[in-house]
């Protein structure tokens, strides 16, 4: 893999993490009251719901910025599978498997930029942390 190839597949994440997260941040409370309406009937307590579903849009706007600027790139594509495994658990759980194929490409997205951070040469940290 070269290194605009690297670029073009972090900025793709980043974009749809940021997304996600900037159009939900103005609308927090309903989001979380969709999310939390949305796992009425899953196992899940009520008080994992709630505080993950103010966590969920500030963590996607936080590891989408990070990946756009190319900065602690690493950390935000580990933070960023990390959300994406806890979707992906939460979406199993209210049975949503439409959802899982997106979920799944995330993933990918983030596994192949772990795989290849060597090739993370358009990023500040390479300014930052010379």
């Amino acid at each position: 893999m070269n290194t605009f190839t690297f670029l073009i597949l972090r900025l793709a994440i980043a974009i749809s993490m940021l997304g996600h997260g900037l159009v939900r941040l103005p609308k927090l409370k309903a989001f979380s009251q969709w999310m939390v309406g949305s796992f009425e009937k899953s196992i899940l307590p009520k008080g994992l719901v709630i505080p993950f579903s103010y966590v969920l849009p500030i963590a996607e706007f936080a590891v989408g910025i990070l990946l756009l600027t190319g900065l602690f790139t690493k950390p935000a594509a580990s933070a960023g599978a990390v959300v994406v495994l806890l979707l992906l658990f939460g979406t199993t759980m209210v049975e949503n498997w439409e959802a899982i194929p997106s979920q799944l490409l995330h993933i990918i997205f983030f596994a192949i930029l772990l795989q290849f951070m060597e090739n993370n040469s358009y990023a500040l940290d390479k300014v930052v942390f010379k």
